[in-house]
C-alpha cells in the first residue's frame, strides 16, 4: 500500500517529514497538534499531515479546512482513495458522532477493498477551532490494522487543538 502513497505524497511532502514525536500543524498556522509513537511515520503535506504504520497496514492524513474549503477536502481525499484504488462498499456506511478532547467529531466507516484486499475507510470531521476542522480520511489493511488499535487508539486521542 505504501509504495502507492509515496508516490502520490511525494509532491506534497514537506522537509518536514518525521519518525514518530509530536507535531503541531499546519506549520505556520498551527490549529492542531498530534502524537504518534516510535516507528510511526508522520509527515506534513501542504494542507495538513499523513501517519503511516510501520508495517504500512494502517494509513491516514488529516487536513485542515474552513467553511470554504471542507468541500473540496473531501472530495479531494475521495479522489485520492479512488486512484488509489480503493472501492467503498456504500451499503457499509456507519455513522456516529463523538467528542474527542472537548471537539465535536462525525464519523463516517465503511468497508471497501484495494489491491491488498479488504480494508477499513473512515472519514471523520472534527470542529478543532470555530473556524476550522480537521478531516480525517482513515484507510487500513483488514487483518493488519488490528495490530495497530493501542498504538491508533492512543494516536487519535492525542489530537487536540492548538490554545
Amino acid at each position: 500500500m505504501k509504495s502507492m502513497l509515496t508516490a502520490a505524497f511525494a509532491a506534497l511532502m514537506l522537509a518536514t517529514a518525521a519518525e514518530a514525536g509530536e507535531l503541531k500543524f499546519p506549520s505556520d498556522a498551527p490549529v492542531a497538534e498530534i502524537a504518534v509513537p516510535d516507528g510511526w511515520e508522520l509527515g506534513e503535506t501542504d494542507t495538513g499531515i499523513e501517519v503511516t504504520s510501520p508495517d504500512d497496514a494502517v494509513y491516514f492524513f488529516i487536513d485542515v479546512a474552513d467553511a470554504k474549503t471542507t468541500e473540496a477536502v473531501i472530495e479531494d481525499a475521495a479522489t485520492f482513495l479512488g486512484e488509489n484504488g480503493v472501492t467503498v462498499d456504500q451499503k457499509s456506511l456507519k455513522e456516529s458522532h463523538d467528542t474527542l478532547n472537548g471537539m465535536e467529531m462525525a464519523n463516517l466507516d465503511w468497508d471497501g477493498t484495494d489491491a491488498d484486499g479488504p480494508v477499513s475507510i473512515g472519514l471523520s470531521i472534527v470542529q478543532a477551532k470555530p473556524d476550522k476542522l480537521l478531516v480525517i480520511t482513515y484507510w487500513g489493511t483488514k487483518g493488519e490494522q488490528e495490530k495497530h488499535a493501542a498504538d491508533l487508539g492512543a494516536i487519535i486521542s492525542s489530537l487536540k487543538p492548538v490554545k
